[in-house]
């Protein structure tokens, strides 16, 4: 089975990305390959910053290694938070303050329609392989379940009533856009 270096230090994906990926190929955490650094995201792109992820631990190990960076797009707010989700209400990254930001700056308005984006950066001997995934939906104006992280208590899915806090991870897992880049992933590992 082959095995790639995850490079995040956010455990809850990792804990998602394990769930869709079981029996495909084996994940080794930035921790358990004695990794510890905090991988900077500099750039104004998804794309960018999940590369800038997937180098630096390449570079680092010359082993085969994936990253992803996901941010939630909202189309009343232009796009935001997008590629700066996780530190929206500023470098802390404090999941309940970006989510009270995220709510304020909506207040008001009737235009709920948002997007989860995942953009996969897989480096296989050194060659890049990127992949999207997608999720449509709507942000509603109260916080609902306990389950998940960052937005998942405001974010509703299109087609369902649930968010995706209120979601078992199978659940999500029909809906995610993470798991819908990481299947791609996945068709593509099968194929080289």
């Amino acid at each position: 089975m082959r095995t790639l270096i995850f490079a995040t230090n956010n455990q809850n994906k990792v804990n998602e990305i394990r769930k869709v990926t079981e029996g495909k190929f084996n994940i080794i955490t930035l921790k358990e390959a004695g990794i510890d650094i905090d991988i900077p995201e500099p750039h104004d792109t998804l794309e960018a910053n999940a590369t800038e992820k997937s180098t630096v631990i390449y570079q680092l190990t010359k082993q085969d290694v994936f990253s992803e960076d996901t941010g939630l797009e909202v189309v009343a707010l232009n796009g935001e938070p997008g590629v700066k989700s996780a530190r929206y209400a500023g470098e802390g990254r404090d999941f309940q303050a970006n989510v009270d930001l995220l709510l304020l700056n909506l207040d008001g308005i009737t235009n709920r329609q948002a997007q989860f984006r995942t953009v996969v950066s897989l480096l296989l001997d050194g060659k890049e392989y990127l992949f999207e995934g997608i999720c449509t939906g709507t942000i509603i104006s109260e916080q609902r379940g306990r389950q998940g992280f960052g937005y998942d208590p405001v974010f509703i899915p299109e087609g369902s009533t649930k968010t995706f806090a209120e979601m078992t991870m199978n659940e999500k897992n029909i809906f995610s856009h993470r798991k819908k880049a990481i299947s791609k992933l996945i068709d593509f590992l099968a194929q080289v």
